[in-house]
């Protein structure tokens, strides 16, 4: 990496975007393992094979990394989430496809429900904020459209009686709750299921293939 300065940081010019990948493969690895309120800088420094001085100067804080951490992955698994609902198939495919996108997205990075419930505790300002950045809009406007468009896909179900009426509001927290719970409360279900890492992803496997038909099933009349 060339020459560091006394601080133990290269200089500006030669800050290269291979180490900064590294660093931020590293906290994401140790954010998963320890969840972003008990990582510590020394490990993610010790996990990308960098000191901490080196750390500190591509990312200032912890709070930064996390947030670059945050941005990185959700540019990655957003758009594969919300784009299940954007086409002009059938509800019954996207729910299909919602509930698939977002387990196999989380599953790579199951700390990131926490860290968005502990945003929107602490800093929820900020978490529009980064929203905006990888969405490109004003996120209360993406998700007041996306609400509306699922409100009509819901209504056409209804008027035919394939499904019984339900708000889209309503539904959208169902469905989100469904998806996100076992991963919000993973050390818990490993501790009361005797789930190693293992048993845990086979029993993601088992919720992406039966969650679908749950939910479809709930709503039929």
């Amino acid at each position: 990496m060339g020459p560091l300065t006394p601080a133990g940081r290269p200089p500006r010019a030669q800050r290269d975007s291979g180490t900064e990948a590294r660093i931020l493969e590293a906290a994401r690895a140790v954010f998963i393992r320890s969840g972003t309120g008990g990582a510590r800088m020394q490990e993610i420094a010790a996990e990308a094979g960098v000191n901490q001085a080196l750390l500190h100067y591509y990312f200032k804080s912890k709070d930064h990394l996390a947030q670059a951490v945050f941005r990185e992955v959700g540019t990655r698994i957003v758009p594969s989430i919300i784009g299940a609902f954007a086409s002009e198939d059938a509800l019954e495919l996207k729910i299909e496809r919602f509930v698939q996108a977002y387990i196999d997205a989380v599953r790579e990075s199951p700390f990131i429900p926490g860290y968005i419930l502990a945003e929107l505790h602490f800093n929820p300002e900020r978490l529009t904020a980064l929203a905006e950045q990888i969405t490109g809009s004003n996120p209360a406007n993406a998700v007041r459209s996306f609400v509306q468009r699922l409100g009509a896909d819901l209504d056409r179900q209804a008027a035919i009686g394939a499904m019984r009426p339900i708000a889209a509001e309503q539904f959208l927290v169902n469905l989100i709750a469904l998806c996100v719970f076992p991963f919000a409360a993973r050390p818990v279900l490993r501790l009361v299921l005797g789930q190693d890492d293992e048993a845990f992803n086979r029993f993601l496997d088992e919720r992406r293939a039966e969650l679908p038909d749950f939910i479809l099933n709930a709503l039929r009349p």
